[in-house]
């Protein structure tokens, strides 16, 4: 049996999978390229066994025993990975007539996929390498209008116009710790109080709870909120019904899928650098879809800017679906 024939076999016993690590930030993206494509995919979480989950997956001799868990049969026709060890792992499956793209950089040789979707900032080209300006994510006009439906309600106390706040965290390269958090959440009670609007903030699980406080302490004369944790987040209806987006510089994936809105998109900076993520803003800065924040309300005309759906296409059209 060929191996496309073999595929095709496999294709009609199981559902396509995702192959990723336990990060929410590599599930969206992976999962948002399948479901632009119309596919409806099963989640493999990579969890190497000892002694491989103390090594680099780049340096595994057999991936697939390292996460043998994740890769038990049946084995459909296509998998998706995003992240260095998603990537490992899917060059060891096409060698057994998978097809796989690998979403992100894979830190080796693109030839070893049947498509890498890679951001401008990867620096990555290849006959089979897709680029992209944003990263890949799950935010569509659809779910938008579903979140603003289930959110206008709760979010109707907060003053008009309404200004989301996205808060990322330090990771290395940029610092959002107390001195730049204090600094921010200045900015934000400054902006509330002499621009008249409402500000709404959604922290992440990277977000230092110290951080948090001086914001919600410095919104709180302004009738701001901080969402707690307790309950749904915010997140998506924030998106959905904000008239300006503010996003901490760190989050590549924040900001695209703020950008992915119809609402205007500053990011805040903050102490640090990455040359690669200058590469990443560069283009949308050129478009004017986003702006940097200086702790002034402002809105310009924008439209939404969504490569997701353009990557899966690619994906449908390089794979035959």
């Amino acid at each position: 049996m060929t191996g496309r024939r073999k595929a095709a076999v496999m294709s009609d016993v199981a559902a396509p999978w995702i192959i990723c690590e336990d990060l929410a930030g590599l599930r969206a993206q992976a999962l948002g390229l399948a479901e632009a494509a119309g596919l409806t995919p099963e989640l493999r979480e990579l969890k190497p066994t000892a002694p491989w989950k103390w090594v680099a997956a780049k340096f595994w001799p057999n991936p697939l025993t390292a996460v043998a868990d994740a890769v038990k049969a049946p084995r459909p026709a296509l998998a998706i990975g995003c992240g260095g060890m998603a990537g490992a792992v899917l060059a060891a499956l096409r060698r057994q007539s998978m097809r796989v793209v690998q979403v992100q950089n894979p830190r080796m040789d693109a030839g070893r996929f049947d498509l890498v979707i890679a951001n401008t900032h990867d620096e990555l080209t290849g006959p089979n390498v897709f680029v992209t300006r944003t990263a890949l994510h799950r935010v569509t006009p659809s779910r938008l209008a579903a979140e603003a439906d289930a959110w206008r309600d709760r979010l109707a106390p907060y003053r008009r116009p309404l200004v989301a706040v996205l808060l990322g965290g330090s990771n290395g390269r940029f610092r959002l710790d107390r001195d730049s958090g204090s600094r921010l959440a200045t900015d934000l009670a400054t902006m509330a109080q002499r621009d008249k609007v409402g500000v709404v903030v959604t922290p992440s699980r990277r977000t230092d709870p110290a951080v948090t406080d001086l914001i919600r302490t410095a919104l709180a004369p302004h009738d701001g909120f901080v969402w707690d944790f307790i309950g749904e987040n915010p997140y998506f209806g924030m998106l959905a019904l904000a008239d300006l987006i503010v996003v901490t510089q760190d989050s590549v994936s924040m900001i695209s899928e703020a950008a992915a809105t119809t609402a205007p998109v500053m990011f805040a900076p903050l102490p640090g650098h990455w040359a690669r993520h200058g590469l990443f803003l560069k283009p949308l800065l050129d478009e004017d879809r986003i702006r940097p924040f200086e702790g002034r309300f402002s809105t310009w005309k924008v439209a939404p800017l969504n490569d997701t759906p353009a990557a899966a296409a690619e994906m449908c059209r390089r794979i035959g679906l």
